[in-house]
């Protein structure tokens, strides 16, 4: 009678839906976990084929970026001499031939802070010494020791350094190429996973193929890892995208309990690779843990799925906190805070799924506010416990950017004024329209959204639901989850562009299945009124074959005119730079500065830093924002007195940051220093009625008079036309 009354409930298109499914499953040619015996060749021809059509788009993929890479920094054309495991960082970098030199300048900005501990790693006299130095490390951040393991995500560097010694192959490729080689292998995983996921909601390796083509076609929206390598998104989305393939399998019913127990290893796995190579972890999860949450509030998720979901991030998110030496940050994210308190509301409240319609809504308002409230209060305790303050830069960023108002905080502005923190640009959906992936994409999100809202409206009218099973069995759970997967990133992306990278790629998969898949179809044929299931079958198998063609007529030329397009890479004042540090300086010297160019500082010379990009610990934070003022308007003896307590030798100051004009005013990192100093900005302009004029003028500026003043404390050592390095003496210079 149950089973009877949840047919009853379905729509006339979910119906079709399932007979569409039921026949695939008979005839077991689609590769989609059909019932079909393994040994049956019409599901053997179709696996194989589209596992090799995977992997050949796999590979087009780390081909692609390669090419594109090869082609704007030119690194075949430069010899560097050979790699020499024994050598030492600390040994005079004067032997470091000019090519390695420009190959390294390359990592821009934490790229290169993050390639420098492979590159010590590598230079280390052993594995042992290696991890030693990065567990006590006193050259990223000077008169401190850190461990490098647990302030950053650097078990990548360490392994990729680990295996490039063990194995064979020292003597025919380089390290450099080692590292990149490896980063851009992960763009394959990527691929194949968006591929896998596609073609499990799709129940067709056609939809694998379009998820991939529009991934490589859309480059410029789904990744940027030919010129940013080393940045620890490249490393983790591919492995959340392996996650999310992990998640759809799961979710389909198909499964046997032993294939389950499988899924769930590898969905550990994958999210443990994700966690430890991306600090924002945390964050990334916490909107997937919504995803799991709101599934489960509303019955298409089992009791047992949802929990099994949050038990796999919180096991990810605990191994990783072991890993990086009992990082307190894990511990006091909003993710493990919400997760626990969903799990302890859900096992105190189990009248959740029982009830009439308003009741059981009355009951998930209250317990959605009992959890929210669990969720802060549990972090709040334990952020007061453990002392924990590493994060609070991201909710002052978060805070201001949706509170609608200006704000003088230092370090919340200088993520407001940077372009990949902002909104979405509109040129972005203008580019992903031309390929052909917005459209589909739009319309899948819109039917099957609205279909789940449906489905969730009549499972919280049936009575007698429990917690064990879903009330109504008429919309597919890993359906569900992609859906609301792809509209939550969709929203996090709109807010903050940089996020776009997480999804545009799912954008891809989603899109895809939209094509391919029998659903939407099979909801657009009904309205129709054409019902006929041969239709339905040559329409699904039409529309993507119609839309690879108009894609390769459109992009292919455009396509390889990109990869044949070769491009410089020229900046010769940085080379100077980092040559005449090299050469000139001392190897215990300590250098201050931007946190972009210090990061490039510690990776070609191997010099002691102030401050470096992984902003991510409170004291770090505060020491740039005391180095930078050499670029507001400070006394020479207040500058000076902030270097010699930072025990900086040198300092070198940029023309592109003293007399920027990159960003409006307001934005410019002068603005914000003179901000938070409660000075005047430069520039014509309205300033706050509280600002007042600075007694000093602006440090960067002034010292290169060489007046007395400056020239007591500072002595010029370099200069070009890019930078000027001035030793910081150690006591005032007494006149003549």
């Amino acid at each position: 009678m149950e089973l009877r009354k949840r047919r009853r409930g379905m729509t006339r298109s979910a119906r079709d839906e399932e007979e569409e499914e039921e026949e695939e499953e008979e005839e077991g040619a689609s590769g989609s976990g059909s019932q079909a015996p393994w040994w049956s060749w019409q599901w053997t021809v179709a696996t194989v084929t589209g596992l090799a059509t995977a992997g050949l788009l796999a590979l087009t993929q780390a081909c692609c970026v390669n090419t594109l890479h090869e082609n704007l920094l030119w690194f075949q054309q430069l010899t560097v001499a050979p790699h020499n495991a024994s050598n030492n960082l600390q040994q005079p970098q004067i032997e470091h031939p000019q090519a390695e030199v420009e190959r390294e300048i390359s990592f821009r900005t934490e790229c290169g802070l993050y390639y420098s501990y492979y590159k010590q790693m590598l230079n280390a006299p052993s594995i042992k010494e290696g991890l030693s130095e990065l567990i006590h490390d006193n050259l990223t951040e000077s008169k401190r020791t850190i461990n490098l393991l647990q302030r950053m995500n650097i078990y990548q560097e360490v392994l990729l350094s680990i295996l490039y010694r063990l194995l064979p192959i020292q003597s025919y490729l380089e390290p450099m190429y080692f590292y990149i080689y490896s980063v851009f292998s992960l763009q394959a995983v990527y691929v194949m996973a968006l591929y896998l996921t596609a073609w499990l909601l799709g129940g067709s390796w056609m939809a694998g193929v379009l998820a991939a083509i529009w991934y490589i076609l859309n480059r410029v929206d789904t990744t940027r890892v030919e010129f940013t390598i080393s940045l620890r998104e490249n490393w983790s989305l591919p492995f959340l995208a392996l996650q999310v393939a992990a998640i759809t399998c799961y979710l389909r019913p198909q499964l046997g309990a032993s294939q389950q127990k499988v899924m769930v290893w590898l969905m550990y796995v994958c999210s443990l690779c994700f966690c430890v190579t991306w600090q924002f972890n945390q964050f990334i999860f916490l909107v997937q843990a919504f995803v799991v949450y709101t599934l489960d509030c509303v019955d298409v998720l089992t009791g047992v799925q949802a929990t099994t979901l949050y038990l796999v991030q919180m096991s990810a998110l605990l191994s990783v906190w072991l890993l990086q030496f009992f990082n307190a940050m894990i511990l006091g994210s909003l993710v493990l805070s919400f997760i626990v308190a969903a799990l302890l509301v859900r096992h105190f409240h189990h009248s959740l799924k029982t009830g009439s319609f308003v009741v059981r809504l009355s009951r998930l308002i209250l317990h959605s506010t009992a959890v929210l409230l669990l969720t802060f209060a549990i972090n709040f305790l334990a952020k007061k416990a453990l002392r924990l303050r590493s994060d609070e830069h991201i909710f002052k960023f978060i805070k201001s950017k949706f509170a609608w108002g200006p704000t003088r905080d230092f370090d919340a502005n200088l993520y407001l004024c940077e372009e990949a923190f902002g909104a979405l640009p509109l040129d972005t959906l203008e580019r992903l329209s031309a390929t052909l992936v917005l459209g589909p994409y739009a319309l899948t999100l819109a039917l099957m959204g609205g279909a789940l809202a449906l489905a969730a409206l009549r499972n919280l009218r049936m009575k007698g639901g429990g917690t064990e099973g879903p009330a109504v069995a008429s919309f597919r759970p890993d359906v569900a989850y992609n859906l609301l997967h792809t509209l939550f990133y969709g929203l996090l992306a709109f807010s903050t562009m940089r996020m776009k990278y997480i999804w545009t790629g799912h954008m891809c998969a989603v899109a895809a299945y939209g094509v391919c898949g029998g659903d939407v179809w099979a909801m657009l044929l009904h309205a129709l009124r054409c019902n006929a299931k041969v239709l339905l079958k040559l329409v699904r198998y039409a529309a993507p074959v119609a839309v690879i063609a108009f894609l390769y007529y459109k992009f292919w030329p455009k396509m390889v005119e990109e990869l044949s397009d070769l491009r410089e890479f020229y900046d010769p004042d940085t080379v100077e730079l980092m040559t005449w540090i090299s050469a000139k300086t001392p190897e215990t010297a300590v250098l201050a500065g931007s946190m972009q160019l210090l990061a490039g500082v510690k990776l070609c010379t191997g010099r002691v830093i102030t401050n470096h990009p992984h902003y991510e610990d409170e004291e770090l934070r505060h020491r740039t924002k005391q180095v930078y003022q050499v670029y507001a308007r400070r006394s020479p003896r207040a500058v000076h007195a902030i270097l010699r307590e930072l025990g900086a030798d040198y300092v070198v100051l940029e023309n592109s940051i003293c007399y920027e004009r990159r960003h409006q005013r307001g934005c410019r990192l002068r603005d914000l220093l003179d901000l938070a100093n409660g000075h005047i900005m430069d520039g014509e302009g309205d300033n706050d009625a509280d600002l007042v004029a600075a007694a000093h003028p602006r440090f960067c500026d002034a010292v290169k008079t060489d007046s007395p003043e400056y020239a007591a404390l500072f002595k010029r050592t370099f200069e070009n036309k890019t930078f000027h390095v001035y030793r910081v003496r150690k006591k005032a210079k007494k006149n003549s």
